[in-house]
């Protein structure tokens, strides 16, 4: 492990935490065959959302540790959001009945999680430029 050691055990410890969180989504959201899962759309819509936020307040705002992109980023938030769920999910929806569903479901996730991105960075940016806070540069 070596130098990537604290890395490492970051993301894998914020990964557990991430799939914890998903796993509490999807018992409180849960989805019947053929059913829009709704769990697994909101569980990536917000993880985009929030990773759009991140990405403002760790690159413009704070002057973060190296440890906490690797642990909120990809760690917690890597761990919460699964595009490979939708992807088994979409293909489950492709079934005699249930094939418009699958469409809307499949570009209805990738549509909305795209707009979540955009929107977290926009959302940040705007209260940060309210509240009057920057990043202080190193000197």
């Amino acid at each position: 492990m070596g130098q990537h050691g604290p890395v490492l055990g970051v993301i894998a410890l914020g990964g557990g935490f991430g799939a914890l969180a998903r796993y509490g989504l999807a018992q409180a959201l849960p989805a019947l065959p053929g059913q829009f899962p709704w769990a697994t759309f909101v569980t990536n819509v917000l993880g985009c959302l929030l990773i759009g936020v991140l990405m403002v307040l760790i690159t413009e705002v704070w002057t973060a540790h190296r440890l906490v992109r690797p642990f909120l980023g990809v760690g917690i938030l890597g761990g919460f959001t699964t595009f490979s769920t939708y992807a088994v999910e979409t293909r489950g929806l492709l079934r005699p009945g249930t094939v418009p569903l699958a469409f809307a479901y499949w570009a209805g996730t990738l549509l909305a999680a795209l707009c979540a991105v955009v929107a977290g960075v926009w959302v940040t940016r705007a209260a940060v430029r309210r509240t009057g806070h920057r990043r202080e540069k190193a000197v």
